[in-house]
């Protein structure tokens, strides 16, 4: 049996490729199919079985495109209602693949339909895995599912399923099971994960928490607080990989494109992905500044939280040769459908951002309202500037109302990233005061 990991960065996600002989089955794919396609190519294998642990809701699966291209068996829980064609995976089934036996654990706790699948060949070498469920070094969250999905679960509820599922699911396995998880450190599907990308069954069982012994209400108290936001895009992710995407690369190649504008429907929201300083010296109106340099920059997860499913927005990108790139991010979440058209801008001034003079506001705070936009769970961990006022970036748009316009407006995030996206908001959207973005000059306050 061979294992491969497959990272997308920015989603924190992995998925994988177990290989037997000249047959390959896939875990929790990404939306792309074309790294699988790849690994298949150069091993001389046949994609024959994709596994799904549960619909996700930060990323748009393509297990329906690799179905219809390799004929691949799709499986997952029947709990699932799938409306692709699929063969149910539950307690108690199997799949041989050549000498690999592939079994299920329904291991509800994330969602109530979530699956474990139990890889072991002829050598005995056994891995799980586990999907949101177990994580390294913690478990997966259960607040996603109270209103999205075939089944509907409270948070409380899937809490202690959970808690039951770590008691009692995984006991018949050794120790020296590998543990593959669909997620790491940077996913918002938990709260703690380590950044390791694997770990052993007996290495969780000794550091993981929610192996520790604890009282059920214990356990659920824990798991329940201060989960991060859920993003806008989650519970529309669950329904489309419920139903199963269209294709990855056509859905892309319909997207209109429109070089050089000057101006934009004033009624549609913009979005802007170039850096913060060109954002700056020139933007059209009504536009966001939701950066995507480099796989640091959170573009899939920032436009899915600032962006409700089915809006509609333009996309501004600072070069052609960065248009494919950029939507194959975008469609990782599910968000391409939603493009009015890809844009580069025109050569000309048209809009700019308010210069900051750092110095005066760093020598008189009191004389600006000052928002921060980190989360509730940031802020918690303590506020950079006492009279601050917090609205996390990803409520901003519907908080405008919030914020007092009698002096002019500074805004703040941890690092930087995330300010640009919400002066922007603010600036678009107040003008009896100045908006200015505190950018990565915040550090000079930590």
């Amino acid at each position: 049996m061979i294992i491969k990991q497959f990272q997308d960065k920015p989603l924190a996600h992995y998925s994988y490729a177990i290989l037997s002989g000249t047959k390959m089955a896939l875990v929790d794919p990404s939306r792309d199919p074309k790294p699988y396609y790849k690994f298949a190519e150069e091993n001389n294998a046949e994609i024959v079985a994709v596994f799904e642990t549960h619909p996700h809701a930060d990323f748009v699966s393509g297990h329906l495109q690799i179905h219809k291209e390799t004929g691949a068996i799709l499986y997952t829980s029947k709990l699932v209602g799938a409306d692709y064609p699929h063969k149910s995976f539950d307690d108690g089934d199997t799949v041989m693949i050549n000498d690999i036996t592939f079994a299920a654990i329904n291991t509800p706790g994330h969602s109530p339909d979530g699956i474990t699948i139990v890889a072991k060949d002829n050598a005995s070498k056994q891995a799980m895995f586990t999907g949101d469920t177990l994580f390294i070094g913690d478990v997966g969250r259960p607040d996603l599912r109270e209103k999205v999905g075939n089944m509907k679960a409270k948070r409380e509820e899937l809490a202690k399923a959970m808690f039951d599922t770590v008691q009692t699911k995984f006991n018949h396995l050794p120790d020296e099971t590998i543990v593959y998880p669909a997620h790491g450190a940077g996913s918002l599907c938990g709260k703690n994960m380590s950044s390791d990308s694997s770990s052993t069954l007996g290495n969780e069982r000794m550091g993981n928490w929610a192996f520790k012994k604890l009282a059920e209400e214990d356990f659920v108290n824990h798991i329940l607080a201060d989960q991060p936001f859920i993003p806008s895009y989650f519970g529309f992710d669950v329904d489309l990989n419920k139903k199963g995407a269209n294709p990855f690369e056509s859905s892309i190649a319909e997207i209109p494109f429109l070089m050089t504008v000057a101006s934009l429907e004033k009624k549609c929201v913009v979005i802007d992905t170039r850096d913060e300083s060109d954002f700056k010296n020139n933007h059209v109106a009504n536009a966001i500044n939701i950066m995507a340099r480099n796989e640091d920059d959170k573009i899939e997860t920032w436009l899915g939280s600032i962006i409700e499913p089915n809006e509609p927005y333009y996309l501004v990108i600072d070069s052609i040769s960065r248009r494919q790139e950029i939507l194959e991010r975008i469609a990782k979440i599910g968000y391409e459908t939603q493009i009015e058209a890809v844009v580069t801008l025109a050569n000309t001034h048209i809009e700019h951002s308010d210069d900051f003079d750092f110095k005066t506001f760093k020598d008189n705070t009191e004389a600006y309202t000052i928002v921060d936009i980190r989360n509730r769970s940031e802020v918690q961990e303590g506020k950079i500037f006492k009279n601050a006022i917090n609205i996390p970036l990803n409520e901003l748009r519907n908080s405008i109302k919030d914020i007092p316009t009698d002096k002019p407006i500074v805004v703040h995030c941890a690092g930087g990233y995330r300010s640009a996206a919400g002066s922007s908001i603010i600036s678009k959207t107040i003008k009896e005061a100045k908006v200015f973005d505190l950018s990565e000059k915040v550090t000079n306050f930590k």
